[in-house]
């Protein structure tokens, strides 16, 4: 017949319960040893007697650094997860400051635009204009950084777009040059070329004239075959008589 399972409930008979705590205790203490040493665990394990005496077993790391992880662990938890009453706590918490805050930071803002200043006093208007004081101050000087920002910036560009335009005038001007002594050079080529198709005009001496064999007449002598436009001159040619023929056949 197997054994029946045991109600726990607390013990009544003092030394009964002296004696079974010891029991166990020392049973409990063994276990978390050797959870310790076949798991290479950390294991820290702490018991407080009826009586208030206390009863601890740690690994080799010291219960001091167990406890330090252990609160850690279960800070973080509850940082990420909160539990569902803790949220509702919180929230009923919050809520009412939340609700201050934003009226606060309203009324603020009025105050600021110079609207419902009757309930404050001379000192907290003077508080007021000073805030506002410093506030003009941290604008402008916050608006004159930015003009000098944007200053320095538009010089910059101003410098990189004469730089530029220099460029580019230096180009045409490079270009405009180019072109002209090209052109020159096309036109004394053109020139060189026309000129070697020209023939020069014929020198006097090397003009003939053939004089007319008309008798008894006058002839004609033309001067510069190619020169067109020029008059004819008149030369008068003696006439040889009969007689001097006559004898010039003989």
């Amino acid at each position: 017949m197997g054994r029946g399972r045991v109600q726990l409930r607390r013990i009544e008979n003092k030394t009964s319960r002296q004696v079974t705590f010891s029991k166990r205790r020392t049973g409990l203490l063994k276990k978390a040893h050797e959870i310790s040493v076949l798991c290479d665990a950390d294991v820290a394990l702490i018991v407080f007697s009826n009586k208030g005496k206390l009863f601890e077993y740690s690994t080799d790391s010291s219960m001091e650094r167990i406890i330090e992880q252990y609160e850690r662990h279960t800070y973080a938890e509850r940082q990420i997860v909160p539990t569902d009453s803790e949220s509702q706590v919180d929230w009923s918490l919050e809520c009412p400051k939340l609700m201050s805050t934003i009226e606060a930071l309203q009324r603020n803002l009025r105050y600021f635009r110079g609207e419902e200043l009757d309930p404050l006093s001379l000192r907290d208007l003077q508080l007021l204009e000073q805030q506002i004081d410093n506030s003009l101050k941290r604008i402008r000087a916050r608006k004159y950084k930015l003009m000098i920002e944007s200053i320095s910036e538009l010089q910059k560009k101003e410098k990189t777009l004469l730089d530029q335009n220099n460029m580019l005038a230096k180009k045409l001007k490079d270009n405009e040059k180019t072109q002209t002594e090209h052109a020159q050079r096309e036109q004394q080529n053109h020139a060189n070329h026309s000129s070697s198709f020209v023939q020069p005009p014929p020198s006097p001496a090397a003009i003939m004239q053939f004089p007319s064999l008309t008798i008894g007449g006058n002839y004609q002598v033309k001067e510069g075959a190619n020169k067109e436009g020029e008059s004819l001159r008149s030369s008068n040619i003696t006439v040889i008589p009969p007689w001097m023929l006559n004898h010039l056949n003989r």
